[in-house]
């Protein structure tokens, strides 16, 4: 068994770590709730300007934006939204999984892949693993601007447009709740056929807009695909608080329960000290 000294010391040493993981665990959850609320603030406007494209799209029917032509798939592009930060949980380790077992398919099918990184954690690991990386965005902050995250993934958009990819998806983590948090790798372009007909088709609706409702809708195709890319930034972003702020409460019960079994442990070395010294007293007395 250690010695009383030697207890202490780790006793000493785990207390410094709960005071770190609780501090980070505060840390988290003050920006855990900005986070949710911006959000939950960008959700109605995607679903509005999703509106407005769905009934713009059957006033022109004939109209197909470049976001919604379809092609046989050579080339790949991936946007691929992970964390700055560790010490949050399995977040960025289920996602990157999800990928890869998407990459692995596409290569097998050859396919080649283009690839737009948001965060360390995903820059370093296809760095790592010889992903083809186009363009790379880190240290972006707690609020990154729209004109920030756009300009990363300008070059898979226009590469969209002018043929040199053939389909563009979008891999992150979906906010759930506080406690779950989900991967999801979707199809951001083209743009589902069913993408602008979920609307409700009895919605009254009349705009009055100018030039026309093909540049007019030319717009807000873009916007909301924009729109998407950014909200998805804005999901993980309170998905990394969220998993972090778990992650640190976890680790600060898992000491404080760590602390208790050392403690009991120098409080049982510190009786046999005791209980030996007394022995000893004892054995001395009778022998003299």
């Amino acid at each position: 068994m250690p010695g009383s000294k030697e207890i202490r010391g780790k006793i000493k040493s785990v207390q410094n770590t709960r005071k770190i993981t609780k501090a980070m665990e505060m840390v988290a959850a003050s920006k855990m709730r900005r986070a949710q609320e911006r959000m939950r603030a960008g959700r109605p406007y995607v679903r509005k300007v999703l509106a407005i494209c769905s009934h713009l799209s059957h006033a022109s029917p004939e109209y197909v934006h470049p976001f919604m032509v379809k092609r046989e798939v050579k080339r790949v592009g991936l946007i691929a939204v992970t964390t700055d930060k560790g010490l949050c949980g399995g977040l960025n380790t289920n996602i990157l999984r999800y990928v890869v077992q998407s990459m692995k398919q596409w290569t097998a099918s050859g396919i080649e892949i283009d690839i737009s990184a948001f965060g360390n954690k995903g820059i370093s690991f296809f760095n790592r693993n010889g992903g083809r990386l186009i363009s790379s965005l880190a240290q972006f902050g707690d609020s990154p601007s729209h004109e920030v995250i756009i300009d990363n993934v300008r070059l898979q958009l226009d590469n969209y447009v002018t043929g040199k990819i053939d389909v563009l998806y979008l891999a992150s983590n979906e906010f759930v709740n506080t406690m779950k948090q989900e991967p999801v790798l979707r199809q951001l372009l083209p743009l589902p056929d069913d993408q602008f007909d979920n609307m409700d088709p009895n919605h009254d609706w009349d705009y009055l807009y100018e030039p026309d409702a093909e540049q007019v809708l030319s717009d807000l195709i873009n916007r909301y695909v924009e729109s998407l890319i950014y909200q998805a930034v804005s999901e993980n972003m309170a998905c990394e608080q969220s998993a972090r702020m778990v992650a640190m409460k976890a680790a600060s019960d898992n000491a404080k329960q760590l602390i208790d079994e050392l403690q009991l442990s120098y409080n049982k070395a510190r009786q046999a000290a005791i209980t030996k010294e007394l022995s000893e007293i004892v054995g001395g007395a009778a022998a003299v």
